[in-house]
């Protein structure tokens, strides 16, 4: 009795060394049975013949895509023992077959594939119950389907057509079964070991043995979409990945799910369009655009099996339904398992490992980049490459995929800093400084950084090839930037002189680029060398003739020489080109109110709203029935609205980017949004830039309206801008335009003054404002606001012109003179809009 129990103990001890792949301790096992029972010497037999055949192929591991061929001398007793167990037929039934299964894999291993087909038809595979068994027996038909799998793609067929039809759907059955038990193998082990760790008290010591899944488990689960895919069926394939990664996750399968998720991912971003997606709770189509049609369609009917792996189910699981929703998915989860499981540890025994999980987590935020990038989606993209940050020491590629998410999500500051780091990896790439000069000299105006960065690619010399005509181009606009935010004449000069000269070397450097032409030409301009501009200007358009902003200077600069309907019929030339220019439209606007009247210009202005409707889907809740007013609300199309060239709302007319403009323009936005919520108006979604064309078109309308003396109309646009922008100085100083219309000095002197306490350096502003203070006989403080506002712009005629009248009713006649006839002289050369309206950026 005691003998039975004690060999009732090993029995169930050899079962679990078996389930848990633990073939070391089972000789000592297989000793310890056969004292306590003598009648065990056939399974004994079995038992060590399979545990020397599964060390073995422990200590030699087959190869993906390898072909075992001859006797192992190894093998050699493995096959002893099986034989032995075999021919004396003492064994029960089950026993007998799992020993014609382990001779079926031992003729696999030594290459004699059909052999193994014959014990394989011999034990009847597709016979073999699932359900009422051993854990370990699970793992034996699962790694029996995979081999025979094997050896029917070893064995040729009797023709290439049955290859292609019956005979390719058995091999992919095969190995589709062996995936399914060897998922519901893996789940069964787990949940015994989690049982049995509950059962047992915690004790210091080591974890639970850690499964591994084998040659034959692995090939199981991912052969089969692999021969899917080698044959065109894709449809089949994404079913197949979709059908592993419903079941329910274990450890040994973590791996696994993790590169299956990425690989359906890859997929379904570049095979797979929307029109041929399906989710994955629905039947595949039929039919799929998806699947190679000169392919024969071959018989995929569903096998059955009487026991299956578990699938997460449930009410409220998500369920994607489009292509890149999937796709996002299956990357989120992938990134979530690289970040869990990346290696950290920087020792020399761990760098193959680190290796291998930068490489495999690159991979994931590379499809993260395409899937993210595809929807404009750069603001959540950033924040996944930042957990990458845990891990990318050293690794340029992730720092630099990080620089380039901020830089699209609009974090301009945190981008540079970031690029600094890339230059520190790559010293020697001049692009990546030049990607820091476009930041600083853009919306965040760091004119000393960005003057560092342009010096870096300079100082590079013949390093930086080709990049160094550009590096000059950055330091040229540095320079230019500099002259514009001068406040003393001889400075402005000095910085003027210093960006021709740039200009001018980024042209000796690169005499086909069009854009070293084009901004000596715009330099010219803004220094008032009419002449020369339209020199460099040509030079441009002949090197590049479709460049939008070399159209738009040529048609400013035709607008200096007051020619009017030539720089008009090149505005229109352009737009034909470029329809949704608004710098354009508003030029339009402008050159229409001089040479067609007003009504022209306001049709293009109710044309530049019908643009605006046009590339942004517009929801009116409040619609009132007054048109406009009611843009409460807009979502960006899937065009990405930050690729279309929008104005500088920070001063419309002047296309001022002083550093002081550029801190106005922050402070009226958040006053804005502070008096928008005290309102209780809808909140404005999506980024400002298209709020801020649309306020910029309602302004000039009620510039034109203003201009026709027509106060009411001009009110009724002052305040649609209004309602998006409450306390821009634009706004304010266009409602002080109105009152001045409407004869109410004291309410335009009040609008003023709020507009200059907003942005104290709006030249318009300032010069309405003084003439005002002129009227009301306060000469001095007139003088003193115009004489600040020529610091300011010294090539504004109309100031130069209204300090002449202020110093002329002064008496000081002599200084009047001199600002009358520096009035002239500029108004000679004045565009209809300043030049600066057009963008300096690399």
């Amino acid at each position: 009795m005691t003998a039975k129990k004690s060999g009732s103990r090993l029995e169930t001890e050899i079962e679990r060394c078996r389930s848990e792949g633990q073939w070391d301790r089972i000789p000592e096992l297989i000793r310890q049975l056969s004292v306590k029972l003598i009648a065990n010497d056939d399974l004994a037999e079995l038992l060590l013949g399979e545990a020397k055949l599964q060390q073995y192929l422990k200590e030699n591991p087959i190869k993906q895509g390898a072909s075992p061929r001859g006797a192992k001398p190894k093998l050699v007793e493995v096959r002893k023992h099986l034989t032995a167990a075999l021919d004396r037929g003492n064994l029960k039934s089950e026993y007998m077959q799992e020993a014609s299964l382990l001779m079926a894999k031992l003729n696999y291993v030594e290459g004699n594939y059909r052999e193994a087909l014959s014990n394989y038809f011999k034990v009847g595979l597709d016979d073999l119950q699932l359900v009422g068994i051993p854990v370990y027996r699970l793992s034996m038909i699962a790694e029996a389907y995979a081999t025979k799998g094997l050896c029917l793609e070893k064995v040729p067929m009797a023709s290439p057509v049955n290859r292609h039809t019956g005979g390719e759907q058995e091999i992919i059955t095969c190995y589709e079964k062996s995936g399914d038990i060897a998922l519901l193998y893996l789940q069964e082990v787990e949940k015994a070991l989690s049982s049995g760790m509950q059962n047992r008290s915690p004790k210091p010591g080591p974890v639970s043995h850690e499964q591994e899944l084998g040659f034959f488990l692995e090939t199981g689960l991912q052969r089969a979409h692999v021969i899917y895919f080698k044959n065109g069926n894709l449809t089949r394939g994404v079913g197949r990945f979709r059908e592993i990664l419903r079941a329910i996750e274990t450890r040994t399968t973590q791996n696994l799910r993790m590169t299956i998720a990425r690989q359906l991912a890859e997929i379904l971003l570049r095979g797979m369009c929307e029109q041929s997606y399906w989710n994955p709770l629905e039947d595949p189509p039929h039919q799929s655009p998806l699947d190679d049609p000169l392919l024969q369609a071959s018989n995929t009917e569903d096998y059955a099996l009487s026991r299956r792996p578990k699938v997460y189910a449930g009410e409220n699981i998500f369920c994607p339904q489009e292509n890149t929703e999937e796709a996002l998915l299956l990357l989120l989860i992938s990134e979530s398992m690289a970040n869990r499981d990346a290696v950290l540890s920087r020792i020399p025994e761990h760098n193959n490992d680190r290796i291998i999980s930068l490489q495999s987590s690159s991979i994931v935020y590379d499809l993260l980049t395409i899937a993210l990038g595809r929807r404009g989606q750069y603001e959540m993209l950033s924040e996944c490459l930042e957990r990458a940050m845990k891990f990318a020491f050293e690794e340029f590629h992730l720092w630099y995929q990080f620089a380039l998410s901020l830089m699209a999500a609009g974090k301009s500051a945190r981008a540079v800093k970031v690029l600094k780091e890339c230059i520190r990896l790559k010293p020697d790439d001049p692009t990546i400084p030049l990607l820091a000069v476009k930041l600083c000299i853009g919306t965040m105006h760091w004119l000393e950084e960005g003057e560092r960065f342009a010096k870096m690619v300079i100082d590079m010399g013949e390093k930086a090839s080709e990049f160094r005509a550009k590096g000059y181009l950055a330091i040229g606009l540095v320079y230019s930037l500099k002259a514009t935010d001068a406040s003393l004449r001889g400075v402005q000069e000095e910085y003027q002189r210093k960006a021709l000269g740039a200009f001018q070397r980024a042209q000796s450097l690169s005499p086909t680029d069009h854009l070293a032409a084009f901004y000596l030409a715009l330099q010219h301009a803004v220094s008032r060398q009419i002449p020369e501009a339209l020199g460099y200007v040509r030079q441009a358009l002949q090197l590049q003739g479709d460049d939008v902003h070399s159209l738009h200077l040529l048609a400013l600069l035709l607008s200096a020489q007051k020619h009017y309907h030539d720089a008009l019929n090149i505005i229109e030339m352009a737009l034909s080109e470029y329809p949704e220019h608004f710098i354009l439209l508003f030029t339009k606007v402008k050159l229409e109110s001089v040479c067609r009247g007003p009504d022209e210009a306001l049709l293009t202005c109710k044309h530049m709203l019908q643009i605006w409707k046009s590339c942004y889907n517009l929801t009116n809740p409040s619609d009132s029935g007054r048109g406009s007013s009611l843009l409460d609300r807009a979502m960006a199309d899937r065009r990405q609205i930050n690729t279309m060239t929008l104005p500088d709302f920070s001063d419309p007319e002047t296309g001022s980017v002083h550093a002081t403009s550029i801190a106005a323009s922050r402070v009226e936005q958040a006053l804005s949004e502070v008096a928008s919520s005290l309102q209780s108006s809808a909140p404005k979604q999506g980024p400002l830039h298209p709020w801020m064309t649309l306020a910029q078109i309602w302004l000039h309308a009620a510039e034109v309206y203003t201009g026709i003396g027509k106060p009411a109309e001009a009110t009724a646009c002052t305040q649609e801008a209004a309602n998006l922008f409450p306390t821009s100085h634009n706004v304010l100083f266009m409602r002080g335009q109105v009152a001045e219309l409407r004869g109410n000095t004291d309410e335009a002197k009040r609008w003023y003054e709020e507009a200059l306490s907003i942005s104290p350096t709006h030249v318009k502003t300032m010069q309405r404002l003084g003439l005002i203070l002129h009227r009301l006989g306060r000469y001095s403080l007139s003088e003193k606001i115009l004489r600040d506002a020529v610091q300011v712009n010294p090539t504004s005629h109309d100031v130069w012109n209204s300090l002449g009248e202020v110093l002329q009713t002064q008496g000081h006649d002599d200084a009047a003179t001199e600002c009358f006839l520096t009035a002239l002289e500029l108004e000679a050369s004045s565009p209809i809009l300043p030049f600066t309206i057009i963008p300096r950026a690399l």
